[in-house]
Formats: structure tokens, sequence, C-alpha cells
């Protein structure tokens, strides 16, 4: 009989299905103790639900592509921590949907960015990056300031989320629309940003 190893080295077609397969048998073996842990399930102390104004906020941050230059996880290293802060842990992302950790950091991670700096700070870095840090790559977004939110969409968004386990209550998803009706795409964007990992104590 040829040799075993022999054999499926040179026949392709099996050597891809068995890689294949001890990736998926590593990657559930890693994954699934993780869906079992209380831990990971819990939400940490004192989180709180997205308001309105913060719901709509995140989903500009998704449609502008933010995440493609900022990550929202902070690794369990010192070279992170001393710089951004305490890593992130599960019980903060608990009702993410969807997960908005990235793993790209053109810009600076921003799990921890909530109430680092001022509204103002915020507004002046999103119409022109460059007036705040000089040595800034990041487009500027003077849009967000001229868009106004007309709150179509939060009600069903905030219903979809308590379907998820996030704990709307009726009065959250019924005042949501007049919540952030009027506001600008500006004022939800930094919102969103301004509640970034300001949960954990």
């Amino acid at each position: 009989m040829k040799n075993p190893h022999e054999f499926i080295e040179k026949n392709v077609g099996l050597l891809t299905v068995l890689i294949l397969f001890a990736i998926a048998l590593g990657a559930m073996a890693q994954i699934t103790p993780l869906m079992y842990q209380q831990q990971t399930m819990e939400p940490v102390k004192g989180l709180t639900p997205y308001t309105a104004l913060q719901m709509e906020g995140r989903d500009i941050y998704i449609r502008e592509g933010c995440v493609g230059c900022h990550s929202q996880m902070i690794r369990p290293f010192r070279a992170e921590t001393e710089r951004y802060g305490h890593y992130s842990v599960a019980g903060e992302s608990v009702w993410e949907r969807p997960f908005l950790w990235g793993s790209k950091r053109t810009g600076p991670d921003l799990a921890r960015v909530g109430n680092r700096y001022s509204d103002e700070w915020h507004r002046v870095h999103l119409l022109n990056p460059r007036n705040v840090v000089p040595e800034s790559n990041m487009p500027g977004y003077p849009w967000l300031a001229e868009n106004t939110l007309d709150g179509e969409l939060i009600e069903k968004k905030l219903s979809l989320f308590r379907d998820f386990g996030v704990p709307y209550t009726d009065e959250d998803i019924a005042g949501a629309k007049a919540a952030v009706q009027g506001k600008t795409e500006m004022q939800a964007l930094i919102a969103y940003l301004q509640s970034l990992g300001t949960h954990l104590k």
C-alpha cells in the first residue's frame, strides 16, 4: 500500500478538503466554548442601550465606512491599553449587530473615545480633521452638518434590536422618531461617538 501521506499530498482535491476540515474543526474548538461562557453573554454592569439619536449615529458611522479605518477593539496588550485605555471585554458588545470591532487602524481605535473630547472638538474634526490634527489623512464630512434626520425608520430599528434582546421599552420606541427628527447627521454621529466605551468602569 502507498504511503498515506504521499497519497494525500499528491491528490490536490483531497488535500484541500482535509485542510478546510482541519480549519473548521479548529475554529469550532475555539469559538463554541465562548458561546456557553456566561461572561460573554451578559452585558457589563451599567450597560445601557443606544438612544435613538446614538442609534442613528451608529448607522451613519457604518454608512460612511468609518469602520474601514477605525477599529473598536482594544487588545489586552500593554502597548494598546496605555494608549487607548482598558482592553475591550465581551460584555460591552452583547447588543451590537453587526459588531464594529474592525481590524484596520489607519486612524486610532475608537473603543474608548466617548467623553475624551468635547462635542465641539468632534464637530470641527468631522468638518475638517486637519483643523485639530494637522497630520491627519482622514477626509472631512461637511455634509453631515447639512443633512437632517427624518426618523422614518428609527422605530423599526429599535423594535428589531429589541427582538435581538436589547432592552428597549415601548416608551423608548414610541418616542424615538420625535427624539431624532430635525437633528443633523453630525449631531447623531457625535452622540454615537460620545457613547463609545463609557460603560466599563
